[in-house]
């Protein structure tokens, strides 16, 4: 059996992230298990590629939520990287922090040096950021460049003056001092390629003598010697593959993400007593919050016919598709080379509120059946809009006790009643924005949910058939104390209970972000990867607080 000092469950952004910085010494050797292949796949590197690898089984696990009365009895797909990188080679390629709140909320809640002021120099150790930008707030010599669109069209910048006549300012950097405001998204493209955490970080380490990693390790179980994990035992090759075991001499991570991280857990018998035994699997270690405080955004998108101009539907089609091609393979630009949504807003469902609660992003096309995977032939426009910090509280489970087979995923999406609350106000601000005069020359009329749609029930009945993930679940492997009863590991991400195992990734987020969850969750895992290694802490930054006055 081979033996290694750490042994990382998962290469997406949270693995990537924790191979690099744990082989930088020297003495240690570490093991990467990840259950894709590697990131050979060319749609992965064209940012546009994303429209194709959201289907594909070979880079995707193609996940699907379980129906509920708030999704119209639908089973909404959930995809999740399966590849280095992870999900970072199949998303969006959008780089968004969050606000000072939610990282501070995380603090309050028990978890001792994960305030704002105290994640801050881990987010700016992740970015190399291009442009302008405040050096209190942004790094300039991290692994990940953070670039801002760079293709503007006469439908963004109409977008982003309706959003300032609508009182919604432009703020030339939603990841710097504050977020309120609207401007082209920050991605992480770098020369007209997506630059995943694998491109960023694991495959710099790969040339170490001390890394190992093996892909089409699909893990199964975790080995245990009574409260210690010892090591992880996987197929290579997936489920007809070859049984194996590795070793690990200090400790395993999960880096599996917020659906697998909890599933691999409760395979191994770490979870809730009563859902293991159902499957016939043997509690080694009662931790009911295992799978449990499942949160996701969930987003209605409004579709509108254009006029006066083109969009990127007629570009993607036919002799235009090909200059676009042409363009891409001897410039790196053109549509080939932008993310899914070029614009991103941010604003109060109420003016009364100190904080912002609702995202929205735009772009100038329109897609069939309302997901991101297939354009419309007429020309169209879509604007997105949800609540950023959701209330509502889902599970992923286990559907039975075979290794293979996707868990269950509910995510009770707007079953608290102020999820519905601040959904509505975020559409009804959706359809202000384009209603305003900015947009008049080129807003057609909207083609869903349709000018018919008006009353608040309505709006939410049209949110229940055609809304979708924004692909942000979290908090499955929840951290806080271990007084509470629900939470799994301890604000230095060891699981509750057990030696030798911890959780890095965004299942251990507390509550959501307001945000994206890629740019958090390499966060969290750069400073995972001082308290495994021992180091001190970066320091802590000292700010003005967001009344003006200083705040540590």
């Amino acid at each position: 059996m081979d033996s290694f000092d750490y042994v990382i469950v998962g290469a997406g952004s949270a693995g990537s992230v924790l191979a690099n910085r744990l082989s930088e010494d020297p003495n240690t050797s570490v093991c990467v298990l990840e259950a894709g292949p590697s990131d050979w796949h060319p749609f992965i590197h064209i940012p546009a590629g994303f429209m194709k690898t959201i289907l594909d089984p070979s880079v995707n696990w193609l996940y699907e939520q379980e129906p509920s009365h708030w999704t119209a009895g639908r089973r909404i797909k959930a995809p999740r990287g399966k590849t280095l990188g992870g999900s970072s080679s199949i998303n969006g390629h959008i780089y968004n922090r969050g606000q000072r709140l939610d990282f501070n909320t995380w603090s309050q809640m028990g978890n001792r040096g994960w305030g704002y002021a105290d994640v801050l120099p881990y987010f700016k150790r992740c970015e190399s950021r291009q442009g302008q930008a405040d050096e209190t707030f942004r790094g300039r010599d991290g692994a990940m460049t953070v670039t801002d669109i760079d293709w503007s069209h006469p439908l963004t910048e109409a977008f982003i003056q309706s959003c300032v006549e609508t009182g919604i300012p432009r703020n030339p950097d939603y990841n710097g001092e504050k977020q309120e405001g609207v401007n082209y998204a920050q991605r992480t493209i770098r020369d007209g390629r997506r630059l995943s955490a694998a491109r960023g970080y694991l495959h710099p380490a790969m040339k170490r003598r001390n890394l190992t990693v093996i892909t089409h390790a699909h893990a199964t179980e975790l080995a245990l010697e009574g409260k210690r994990v010892t090591g992880v035992r996987y197929n290579k090759g997936g489920r007809h593959g070859i049984p194996s075991e590795v070793k690990a001499n200090r400790e395993v991570i999960l880096s599996g993400g917020t659906y697998n991280s909890p599933q691999l857990l409760q395979l191994s018998g770490i979870g809730a007593p009563e859902q293991l035994s159902q499957h016939g699997i043997a509690v080694k270690h009662a931790l009911p919050g295992v799978g449990e405080n499942l949160r996701d955004h969930y987003a209605p998108r409004f579709a509108y016919r254009v006029k006066n101009t083109d969009s990127i539907n007629e570009r993607a089609r036919g002799f235009k598709l090909a200059g676009e091609v042409m363009k891409y393979l001897t410039t790196r630009k053109g549509i080939l080379a932008i993310s899914p949504t070029l614009v991103y807003g941010f604003w109060r469902s109420d003016p009364a509120l100190q904080f912002g609660d609702i995202q929205f992003t735009f772009t100038p096309a329109s897609y069939a059946e309302g997901v991101q995977s297939e354009l419309e032939r007429e020309p169209g426009m879509t604007i997105a809009s949800w609540q950023q910090r959701p209330e509502s509280l889902g599970y992923v489970r286990l559907r039975n006790a075979d290794p293979f087979e996707a868990p269950v995923i509910q995510p009770n999406y707007l079953a608290h009643e102020e999820d519905r609350r601040v959904l509505l106000a975020a559409m009804k601000l959706a359809r202000q924005i384009m209603a305003s005069q900015a947009m008049a020359e080129y807003n057609a009329g909207e083609t869903y949910p349709g000018p018919g749609v008006a009353s608040d029930d309505e709006l939410l009945d049209s949110a229940r058939h055609r809304g979708t993930t924004t692909f942000h679940p979290m908090g499955t492997c929840r951290m806080g104390p271990s007084s509470d009863t629900l939470t799994v590991v301890d604000d230095s991400l060891r699981v509750h209970g057990l030696e030798g195992l911890r959780v890095v990734d965004a299942s251990v987020m507390p509550t959501m972000p307001s945000a994206n969850l890629n740019a958090s969750t390499m966060m969290i895992a750069e400073k995972a990867s001082d308290i495994i290694r021992g180091k001190a802490a970066l320091e802590a930054v000292s700010l003005p607080d967001e009344a003006g006055s200083s705040a540590a």
